[in-house]
């Protein structure tokens, strides 16, 4: 079952107490998005030709996808996955159970960590839209369709690491890419091209022009 995508649910946001429910898909997703944002301040003062954008942050990185739910019993399950057999709605509460309903011991929905092939996404359901697309003669639903979004979800702790890592007060260990240069590389990392020959001392680098791919880089943190 581990080609199968899977969901866990957790009671904290360290994910470091995990609880009985998860959820096991009897078909994959056809696909997923994975969404990366920044945001700018980009209002534009009344009469001003432009502005100049402003870096305002960056929101939580999204996971969406569609899954189906089936209880034709067309689809060939593993015997390791009972959910298979049961009606369109006990499918769907079970999902629910996991991923959307409200747990009294947390006072919020669950924490969740998303299991797919490489994916693995520590987060929060933010929507749920289920569409019911093929029914027995007396109305009773056989497959739904659940359109699902999830927002990355971290503790405070983790989250001050991750922008520590970023900061230009510490020193980083970079690996050159194609088309990377000295300046750009400064640029992106303190903000500021103008560094690159205090770089270049820091790395002993005489021809910093010519930079190969791979070379391992230095760069230490602004004082």
């Amino acid at each position: 079952m581990h080609d199968r995508l899977k969901i866990a649910s957790f009671k904290d946001n360290k994910f470091s107490i995990p609880l009985a429910w998860s959820t096991v898909f009897i078909i994959n997703p056809a696909s997923y998005t994975h969404e990366h944002k920044v945001d700018y301040n980009e209002d534009v003062p009344v009469g001003a030709p432009g502005t100049p954008l402003m870096f305002k942050g960056i929101p939580p990185e999204t996971i969406s996808f569609d899954v189906i739910f089936d209880a034709t019993g067309a689809i060939d399950a593993p015997t390791l996955l009972p959910v298979s057999k049961l009606p369109i709605g006990a499918q769907i509460t079970l999902f629910k159970k996991v991923c959307f309903d409200y747990n009294g011991d947390i006072h919020e929905p669950n924490y969740l960590v998303i299991n797919w092939g490489t994916l693995v996404f520590k987060c929060k359901l933010t929507s749920l839209k289920l569409e019911y697309t093929l029914f027995q003669q007396n109305g009773i639903p056989l497959r739904a369709k659940a359109s699902c979004s999830f927002v990355k979800a971290i503790d405070a702790s983790t989250l001050s690491k991750e922008a520590n890592n970023k900061s230009p007060d510490l020193t980083h260990l970079i690996e050159v890419r194609q088309g990377d240069s000295l300046p750009l590389i400064c640029n992106n990392v303190y903000g500021d091209p103008s560094y690159y020959m205090e770089v270049a001392r820091y790395n002993k680098i005489v021809n910093f022009r010519n930079l190969a791919p791979g070379t391992k880089l230095y760069l230490p943190p602004i004082k």
